[in-house]
C-alpha cells in the first residue's frame, strides 16, 4: 500500500483507529472514536471518546477507518489532516473510507470536518 503522504508502497500493519462521524442533540456534530490501544501508536482510551486527541509514535504507519454514523441528520461528513496529505471523500450516511499515512513529522497537528467545523481535534506525533 502506498501512503497518502508517501511515494512508494510501504510493507507492514498500521495501527488502526476507528472513528465514527455522530450527532446528538446535546453535543452536536462530533467525531468518536472507538479505538483502544497502547503506546504502540494510540494513546489509552478506555470509552468512546468525543473530538479525540490521538497521541502517535513519529515514523508509525496508521490507519484511519472513517465512517459516517449521523443517523440523526444523515448529513455528509469528510475528515482531513492537512499536514499529512490525508483528506477523505464527502461521505455519506453509512459510508467509510480507510486513509493510511506515516506518522513522519513531530508536532501537534489539527483534524477537522470541512463541512461542520466543531468536529474537530488533535493529533501529536512524538
Amino acid at each position: 500500500m502506498i501512503p497518502t503522504n508517501g511515494n512508494t508502497p510501504v510493507f507492514g500493519l498500521p495501527v488502526n483507529h476507528f472513528v465514527k462521524a455522530k450527532y446528538s442533540a446535546g453535543s452536536g456534530y462530533t467525531w468518536v472514536s472507538m479505538s483502544t490501544g497502547s503506546a504502540k501508536g494510540l494513546k489509552s482510551i478506555t470509552r468512546a471518546s468525543v473530538n479525540p486527541s490521538y497521541v502517535f509514535v513519529k515514523g508509525t504507519l496508521q490507519s484511519l477507518h472513517v465512517v459516517n454514523e449521523d443517523y440523526e441528520t444523515h448529513s455528509k461528513h469528510n475528515f482531513n489532516i492537512d499536514e499529512f496529505n490525508v483528506h477523505s471523500k464527502d461521505l455519506d450516511y453509512t459510508q467509510s473510507q480507510t486513509i493510511t499515512f506515516i506518522a513522519d513529522k513531530p508536532g501537534t497537528f489539527h483534524y477537522y470536518c470541512e463541512i461542520h467545523p466543531e468536529m474537530k481535534g488533535d493529533i501529536t506525533i512524538q
